[in-house]
C-alpha cells in the first residue's frame, strides 16, 4: 500500500501507531497490575496488541515507499532505521498480553497461576510497555526531525 486517497499511506497509518503502542501499553501495564481492570479489559488489550502488531509492518513498508519516493537523507534513513525495529517493540506486548490471556482465564475457571508468576508478567508487561513507548517516542521523533529538521517550532 503506497497512497490512501492520494497521501502517502506512511502518514497516516504512523498516527494509528503513534496511538495504539502507547495506549496498548497503558491499557496492558493496567491490566498485569490490578486483577479488576485485567477482568474487564483483557479482550480490548488483545485486539489493540494484535492491530497494533499487524500495523507495524505495514506502516514501515509504507514507509519505505515514502523513503524512496522522497530519495534518501541521513535524517530519513535514522528514522527508517529505527522504524525497522519497531516490530521488535510491538511483539513482546502482544506476547505478554497472550500471558494475561492465561492467568485471566485461569482464574476464572478457579485454578489461579502463583502470586510470583503474576508479580513477574506484571514487571514483563511494566518493561514491555514501557520500552515499546520510549521506542515509538525515538521513531516518531526522528521522523519530525527528518521532515522539519530546523524548521521544528
Amino acid at each position: 500500500m503506497s497512497t490512501i486517497n492520494g497521501l502517502p499511506a506512511h502518514v497516516l497509518l504512523v498516527h494509528v501507531i503513534v496511538v495504539f503502542v502507547p495506549l496498548t501499553a497503558a491499557l496492558l501495564i493496567l491490566s498485569a497490575v490490578w486483577p479488576a481492570a485485567r477482568r474487564r479489559l483483557i479482550w480490548l488489550v488483545t485486539a489493540l496488541a494484535a492491530i497494533t502488531v499487524a500495523l507495524t509492518p505495514v506502516t514501515t513498508e509504507a514507509g519505505e515507499w515514502f523513503q524512496h519516493k522522497l530519495g534518501g537523507s541521513p535524517a530519513i534513513d535514522k528514522h527508517a532505521n529505527l522504524g525497522d525495529t519497531m516490530i521488535y517493540f510491538v511483539l513482546p506486548l502482544l506476547l505478554v498480553t497472550a500471558l494475561l490471556i492465561i492467568i485471566h482465564l485461569r482464574d476464572e475457571r478457579g485454578r489461579p497461576v502463583g502470586r510470583v508468576i503474576t508479580i513477574f508478567v506484571a514487571i514483563v508487561a511494566i518493561a514491555a510497555g514501557a520500552a515499546a513507548t520510549t521506542q515509538v517516542y525515538r521513531v516518531g521523533d526522528s521522523g519530525s526531525h527528518a521532515v522539519w529538521g530546523a524548521q521544528a517550532p
